[in-house]
């Protein structure tokens, strides 16, 4: 059975699956400027308290769904995917409501955990892409996702931070107000991508567990090297958010302000590339050339910021860098074409899970490195030292995707008996 055709509705519920991933990153953007000093504020003003904290919460949000997003994707597999995006923007929007209100320290922790655990949109939107668009056209409709992402992480942090000089918990509130509405459009908007012929038969209890997930992987050879393209992509990504405003201050003297407008350019070029590049380069190349042209001028882009001595060099490297953006579509296009329908969820819950364990990871590697690298002890002064261990892991990813992705046989449309 093929993918269901994009028929109005369809198109419908495409815009939703859109605007769904763009809110929820708006939700969770906004309040980036406003959690480390409401932190802060709760702990009594100590920076380095504060800081201690911040990364307790990145690293139990990672933690919280390299175990949960493996379940999320198995239950879209068992009771379609409408449920779970429903159950996301609602949970969410309840979320952000208890953040809001969270009195201490604690109970802003229990909200964060609380968030890592609905936060199923992602997952799940992947895994609805899959089903309702044939394969020549998933990686524009993952570079559709893309663009949804980075359009939120560009509009979500200004936003917030100017609703946090009115109040820091206003941004809080906003948040839980676009997740809730978000639900509403969905409850009436959002049609079901997964027919009941096509689901899994029960609930996948092996593959929800987050190593369950790493095995469902091995369990297809298909897949497997691209997955660990994927993890290594995503590992790399986590350069930005671990050493970027760091390493513009101790290389070029970089400020707050002048960081901030830097990544919003960042932003920028990848929703321009994820929109209007994808589709064009996918089809031109086809999603194995596309994905190794994109990690290689990661690759190259990385390099670049990594022996930048002067800001314009670096400058110079952000058009090239922003082409990466063609891999992860790419990727995720080929990986979909490998597996069957009724597998798409728990596929996408698999591949989540990595990405949360590169988020425990990732982020204490680059620190690590850019400290070292900049202190007392290294063998010479290299600010973009993290970047160059970044653009060592595309280049890594490169090789791995050349090796491994091959055209693939048509993968059945139903899953395997008993899900």
């Amino acid at each position: 059975m093929s993918p269901i055709s994009p028929h109005p509705a369809r198109k419908a519920a495409l815009a939703f699956i859109f605007v769904t991933v763009l809110i929820d990153v708006l939700a969770f953007g906004l309040i980036i400027p406003v959690l480390p000093h409401l932190v802060q504020q709760m702990v009594g003003g100590a920076l380095s308290t504060a800081a201690y904290w911040i990364g307790l919460f990145s690293f139990a949000f990672a933690l919280v769904q390299f175990f949960s997003a493996p379940v999320q994707g198995a239950l879209s597999d068992r009771f379609g995917r409408r449920p779970v995006i429903l159950l996301s923007c609602l949970g969410l929007g309840a979320d952000f409501v208890f953040m809001a209100l969270a009195p201490t320290l604690g109970w802003l922790f229990v909200g964060r955990i609380i968030s890592a655990m609905t936060s199923a949109s992602f997952t799940t939107a992947n895994a609805y892409i899959a089903d309702v668009l044939p394969p020549e056209r998933r990686a524009k409709g993952f570079g559709m996702i893309g663009a949804a992402f980075g359009l939120g992480f560009i509009i979500g942090p200004l936003l917030g931070g100017v609703l946090g000089t009115l109040d820091q918990r206003l941004p809080f509130w906003c948040a839980a107000g676009l997740a809730l509405l978000n639900f509403l459009y969905g409850l009436f908007v959002l049609p079901e991508s997964l027919p009941r012929e096509r689901r899994s038969l029960r609930f996948d209890w092996r593959h929800a567990r987050p190593l369950g997930g790493v095995r469902l992987l091995r369990e297809h050879p298909r897949i497997w090297g691209l997955a660990a393209v994927a993890f290594l992509a995503n590992f790399a990504h986590y350069v930005y958010p671990s050493t970027f405003v760091l390493y513009a201050d101790a290389a070029f003297g970089w400020k707050e302000r002048q960081a901030g407008y830097v990544l919003a350019v960042v932003g920028v070029l990848s929703v321009i590339v994820n929109m209007a590049l994808v589709g064009r380069l996918v089809k031109a190349l086809g999603e194995r050339r596309a994905m190794l042209l994109g990690l290689s001028c990661g690759a190259l882009g990385f390099a670049l910021y990594a022996v930048a001595t002067q800001g314009w060099l670096f400058l110079l490297g952000l058009p090239i860098s922003a082409l990466w953006a063609v891999a992860g579509p790419a990727t995720m296009a080929q990986i979909t074409q490998r597996v069957p329908a009724g597998m798409q969820g728990r596929i996408q819950g698999a591949l989540s899970s990595l990405v949360s364990l590169a988020g425990i990871v990732a982020p204490a590697t680059f620190a690590g490195t850019f400290g070292y690298f900049i202190g007392p002890h290294a063998p010479f002064r290299l600010p973009g030292a993290a970047f160059l261990v970044a653009a060592s892991l595309l280049a890594l990813a490169v090789l791995v995707g050349w090796r491994y992705a091959r055209e693939p046989a048509a993968a059945c449309a139903v899953a395997p008996e008993g899900g």
